[in-house]
């Protein structure tokens, strides 16, 4: 506690950086560098990623920064920096990546933008019309775990992490809206006596301004909740003279290199960058300001040290457990997921149409299980572009039962005609396919039951707020 609280006097004299307030929140370390410089940062076990450019007064930002690379290598680790702004990439030897942009505001000049804006009116008209309240909430009123309002919040949160298509991450991501909680701004939208949405800002101290880092609404919150409670927000801190604010990255917006675009492609059905930059584009920002992930240079290609350089990154989001991470998001059964169980499907159903009858009871039996898959094959792809939960619990029961039925007839009918290591791989994956695709199918069932959703996350109406 007494070196968080150094590091939020840091803050207070030096906070710049727009994430700069985020890394009072658990997970971090810090590395001081005299008594006016700190660098919080995430130790992966390979790499120290810090959050943001150092916080110090700006003539020591280059100093402090080759100092924790320094520090970094001499404990056999890996640095960078992940998240800062221009005013810290012209710094020899490290290399600057695009990694996306940030939408900026003057407070200021809010309301005069909501007046030109006939769209934005209209999604606040809706909210209202609909019964839609937001109000400013005192941060002592969240400071006991038992306020009923903290437990409306918590459980919102946990409701909104539970409907991502990606298990909950951590570093800058990280969703710990209570700590500090005098310093931050907090307002709630209600509808009907019942919370839909929340949204919690989080100082800039020295650029008189904030950041909007927890932006929730509930699966059933009105259209223009979201919105409104950005409206409000603005026009609360307007009222106060800030002169700043910014609704944070929006991952891979922007000029980003090729090779990033191709990864923003292939992932949009586990995190939907554009829809993240159109949410952000259509509030009209006054700027886009880039936003970086820089690292010491060694001489390699560049695509090769930034490929390390995001591997890191992506370490520190994940907690340090890319593996886990990884199973744990897809055992969530995004739609991404559930499409890759049909295609992987249409080469084995193939295999089963060719292959030799005496791998089966009879012919009638190879077939039924062509036939099967084939169908199979046709659903899984329906249910990946729109998630019916009857549809859903229908293919899990299937594929349950064929794992089962196949268990059974490797059991009495193929091990006693097995003629080589070959049919025994062949046998053993027909048994683990359809049980490990059963355990996610139901998995994914349960998952979007507890949520209350009807379409796949990655295409859920609010997946961004």
């Amino acid at each position: 506690m007494h070196e968080r609280e150094s590091v939020l006097g840091l803050l207070r004299q030096y906070g710049w950086n727009a994430t700069s307030f985020q890394v009072l929140e658990q997970g971090f370390q810090y590395w001081f560098c005299g008594e006016d410089a700190c660098i919080a940062y995430v130790d992966t076990g390979r790499a120290w990623v810090a959050a943001g450019a150092p916080i110090t007064r700006a003539e020591r930002l280059g100093e402090v920064a080759l100092a924790f690379v320094a520090a970094a290598t001499r404990a056999g680790r890996r640095a960078s920096f992940f998240a800062v702004e221009r005013r810290f990439v012209a710094l020899p030897p490290l290399r600057p990546t695009l990694i996306g942009e940030q939408p900026v505001w003057n407070p200021a000049g809010w309301a005069a933008l909501v007046e030109g804006h006939r769209s934005l009116r209209e999604q606040l008209r809706r909210a209202r019309a609909k019964g839609v309240v937001v109000r400013t909430v005192p941060g002592a009123a969240l400071l006991g775990p038992e306020a009923p309002l903290r437990r409306d919040i918590e459980a919102l949160i946990l409701h909104w992490l539970a409907g991502r298509p990606m298990a909950p991450m951590g570093f800058l991501v990280d969703v710990q809206p209570f700590s500090h909680a005098e310093e931050r701004r907090y307002f709630v939208a209600e509808c009907a006596g019942n919370l839909v949405g929340f949204l919690a800002a989080v100082p800039i101290y020295t650029r008189k301004g904030w950041l909007f880092e927890d932006l929730l609404r509930h699966q059933r919150a009105p259209n223009g909740t979201a919105e409104m409670l950005i409206d409000f927000a603005m026009r609360q801190i307007a009222r106060e003279g800030s002169e700043y604010a910014t609704l944070g990255l929006a991952p891979l917006a922007g000029s980003v290199a090729p090779w990033l675009g191709l990864v923003r492609s292939a992932s949009a059905a586990l995190y939907d960058f554009r829809g993240v930059q159109s949410f952000r584009a259509r509030l009209r920002p006054d700027r886009w300001d880039p936003i970086y992930l820089i690292y010491p240079s060694a001489g390699h290609p560049a695509v090769l040290e930034n490929s390390v350089a995001l591997w890191d990154a992506l370490t520190a989001f994940a907690r340090g457990r890319l593996a886990s991470f990884g199973l744990e998001t897809l055992l969530r059964g995004p739609a991404l997921v559930i499409r890759l169980l049909a295609v992987l499907l249409v080469p084995w159903t193939i295999l089963l149409a060719v292959v030799a009858v005496q791998l089966f009871p009879s012919p009638v039996v190879r077939t039924a299980w062509v036939t099967f898959d084939t169908a199979l094959i046709l659903v899984l792809f329906a249910l990946a572009a729109r998630w019916r939960r009857w549809l859903g619990i229908a293919v899990a029961t299937a594929v349950s039962l064929d794992a089962i039925l196949t268990t059974l007839q490797v059991m009495f009918f193929n091990l006693k005609r097995l003629s080589g290591p070959y049919e025994a791989m062949s046998m053993a994956l027909a048994i683990a396919a359809p049980t490990a695709a059963a355990i996610v199918l139901w998995r994914a069932v349960g998952h979007r039951h507890a949520t209350g959703q009807t379409t796949p996350p990655a295409e859920a109406a609010g997946q961004l707020l």
